[in-house]
């Protein structure tokens, strides 16, 4: 197959499956071309699979991905890399350890081979880190002592240091600030060479000019951002609906007319079987009659079960139109937490304290690195939260969603993981609950080291809501960070409907006008604040 010279990407009946025979993606053929392409579709639909067959991670069992130019992959897993430093986001690691190497006088010529004459590659990823506003980083630095924020932008800035001509990200904006998300928007604007990103961001959708989406074994591309894509499919949905509402009426129309067919035969048949009965006319004629009418009415029979049957297969033909997604069905319990009972105080030393009573719902907001996330863990074990900013929990029961996803024991199944949360849930009643989760049958023994970012977040989330006795207060650190948009649709309608406090620290400023936040408070190298709704100006929500 020829390609252009443009960096691009070609899928030609692309299938993959996993080694125990699961099927991801069957028969997939598209093309990216040199734009920003949104990669969209529901968890477990494969977007993270495609993208690592495209990276060359993974190999397909048929079909082919040929690739213009090279690729970087960003992938969506960074925060658990723990151990790997600032220089291996980078991409750095090997030129690095070999210039420092030749600094110090070790003349092995593996070193000058692996740094390429690449010699201000020091200065180059100090530039680059400079560019993101991480500057003050050291390239030693491990991952496991950033903050998910700049896990991210650090492996974006040695995106770019690559120079690479087609570039993957997967879910980029999961724990960055709204300065950082805006560093980002602003890259990508400018971004050069073909750029695919799975994403449930729709600012950051809204910034790209195709969008592209997995479903139902297929690939769809539409030549413009989210939200046009979204309308469009409104829309299509819209006349399928109709259309399928028109499908069904034709069906009950037919079936009805069918049946009055055959209650009149009945009739005929009857008044026939009477005149023999009685003998009215001579048997030849009544028994020609009789045939005749039996032959008429299995004609008028096929008749009408044949405009049934078209009928049928027209309403299922629309039917197949309407989409029906696959989403979590959550219905939380009621933890029984009264109205003005303290759940959780937070202090710091300039005499700030916020209180959280009842079914309070309070937004932590603040820079990347500011403390956020110690914030949170330190109020869950009821510890000193940092120097300046303290913390008392008075809720007896606390829930706690952390950012990283790296608390869930591996080694477990998806039902022994829960099992944990509720040991006094009968195990048949765990598995019709995680029926609600997406897991179901077999799946629900699936090693929870083995499952995808979505669904790691989806255990996760079970784990939380499905504890026995319910929580009285959740905390929740970048809760949408692993769902697709259909997911944060229902999980926003579990918060709806759950009766406890709730703590969430986010970036997703539409969630959080979501799930009608009432307190909102900043955290920064001073302390603790309160302050107005983000999209608030001169006091007036927009």
């Amino acid at each position: 197959m020829s390609i252009t010279h443009d960096p691009c990407v070609i899928l030609s009946n692309l299938s993959f499956a996993w080694p125990d025979g699961t099927p991801v993606l069957d028969n997939i053929s598209g093309v990216f071309g040199s734009r920003r392409t949104g990669l969209l579709g529901v968890n477990g639909t494969g977007k993270t699979t495609l993208l690592r067959l495209i990276a060359g991670e993974l190999k397909p069992i048929s079909g082919t991905v040929t690739v213009a130019g090279h690729v970087a992959y960003l992938p969506q897993h960074l925060v658990l890399r723990t151990s790997s430093t600032v220089a291996d986001l980078l991409g750095i690691r090997a030129r690095l350890d070999a210039l420092r190497a030749i600094e110090s006088g070790d003349p092995d010529p593996q070193h000058f081979d692996a740094l390429d004459d690449d010699w201000d590659i020091d200065a180059r990823a100090r530039a680059s880190l400079g560019r993101t506003g991480l500057s003050k980083l050291d390239l030693d630095l491990e991952v496991g002592t950033l903050s998910g924020g700049e896990t991210v932008l650090t492996a974006l800035a040695g995106l770019r240091l690559s120079g690479k001509e087609v570039v993957l990200l997967d879910e980029p904006t999961n724990n960055l600030d709204r300065q950082a998300r805006q560093a980002l928007y602003d890259a990508i604007l400018t971004w050069r060479g073909a750029l695919i990103v799975v994403s449930h961001d729709i600012a950051l959708l809204d910034l790209m000019d195709e969008t592209a989406e997995l479903r139902d074994g297929s690939l769809t591309v539409f030549g413009g951002p989210y939200s046009a894509y979204r309308e469009h499919v409104e829309q299509e949905q819209a006349a399928a609906e109709q259309a399928l509402r028109t499908a069904e009426l034709k069906v009950r129309t037919e079936e009805k007319q069918r049946i009055e067919a055959q209650t009149k035969l009945a009739r005929r048949q009857r008044y026939a079987k009477t005149d023999f009965e009685n003998r009215r006319k001579p048997k030849i004629i009544m028994n020609q009659r009789k045939t005749e009418a039996q032959v008429s009415a299995g004609k008028l029979r096929n008749q009408h079960d044949e405009k049934v049957e078209t009928a049928r297969r027209a309403a299922d033909a629309q039917a197949e139109r309407v989409r029906s997604d696959t989403r979590i069905k959550v219905d939380l319990p009621d933890p029984g937490v009264p109205s003005a009972r303290r759940l959780a105080e937070l202090h710091d030393d300039r005499g700030t304290t916020i209180h959280l009573l009842g079914r309070e719902r309070l937004a932590l907001t603040g820079r990347n690195g500011v403390g956020k996330t110690r914030l949170l863990e330190t109020l869950v074990r009821g510890e000193d939260a940092s120097d300046n900013v303290w913390t008392v929990r008075h809720a007896d029961r606390i829930g706690y969603l952390p950012q990283r996803l790296d608390h869930l024991p591996d080694d477990l199944s998806i039902l022994q993981a829960v099992q944990v949360a509720a040991p006094r849930t009968p195990p048949g009643d765990l598995r019709a609950n995680l029926a609600r989760f997406l897991f179901r049958a077999d799946t629900v023994h699936r090693r929870v080291g083995d499952v995808s970012g979505g669904e790691r977040f989806r255990v996760a989330l079970a784990t939380l809501l499905l504890a026995n006795p319910p929580h009285q207060l959740l905390v929740l650190d970048e809760p949408t960070n692993n769902l697709d948009l259909h997911s944060i649709d229902e999980l926003v309608s579990a918060l709806d409907s759950y009766r406890g406090g709730l703590i969430v620290v986010s970036h997703d400023d539409a969630f959080l006008e979501r799930v009608r936040i009432d307190t909102w408070v900043t955290l920064d190298r001073y302390g603790l604040s309160r302050t107005d709704h983000p999209a608030t100006k001169n006091g007036t929500k927009p």
